[in-house]
């Protein structure tokens, strides 16, 4: 139940969280009503990075979404160059997290990193057409168990500008 109402937080938050911290203490040391505003910020920082509790379906058939988000475009492409499938055609699903969105994404499936790939860019708002094309990004190439090319880009973007590769069995 606490787990519900108080996720965890990703580890990469601490150091963010401390320093929203520090900043409320400052803050309040001037008046009640800016260290109000940094305990607001501080929330707003523990939120941003919370780590909740995922039910996986285990199915092959199926995806999972790796993030918290709106989808807001579903069309075909060419694969991407930078991974040499341009020559190939995938069905692209867009999904748009806002600041109010867990940024912690996950694999859409269980299957084999076959390839990552960092592509340095601007931070340019996510919403806008050319940050899909300009933006610091991250490339995952996934093989997945019926023989399938999975491929999932992370972007940056305005406010979340970095972006944190953790692989492993840990879900």
């Amino acid at each position: 139940m606490f787990s519900k109402i108080f996720p965890k937080i990703h580890a990469e938050g601490y150091k963010f969280l401390v320093i929203a911290g520090i900043i409320t203490i400052l803050f309040y040391s001037f008046s009640e009503f800016l260290g109000l505003i940094g305990f607001i910020l501080t929330i707003w920082v523990y939120y941003f990075f919370r780590d909740p509790e995922r039910i996986i379906i285990e199915d092959d058939n199926y995806l999972i979404s790796p993030a918290d988000g709106e989808i807001i475009k579903v069309e075909e492409v060419e694969g991407p160059k930078e991974l040499s499938l341009e020559n190939r055609k995938f069905k692209k699903i867009s999904i748009f997290m806002n600041v109010f969105d867990c940024h912690v994404n996950r694999t859409p499936c269980s299957g084999k990193i076959e390839e990552i790939l960092y592509k340095p860019g601007k931070f340019f708002n996510a919403s806008l057409d050319k940050a899909s094309e300009d933006n610091e990004r991250n490339y995952f190439k996934i093989k997945d168990s019926q023989n399938n090319d999975i491929i999932v880009v992370q972007i940056a973007g305005l406010i979340a500008r970095r972006i944190v590769c953790e692989l492993g069995n840990k879900f």
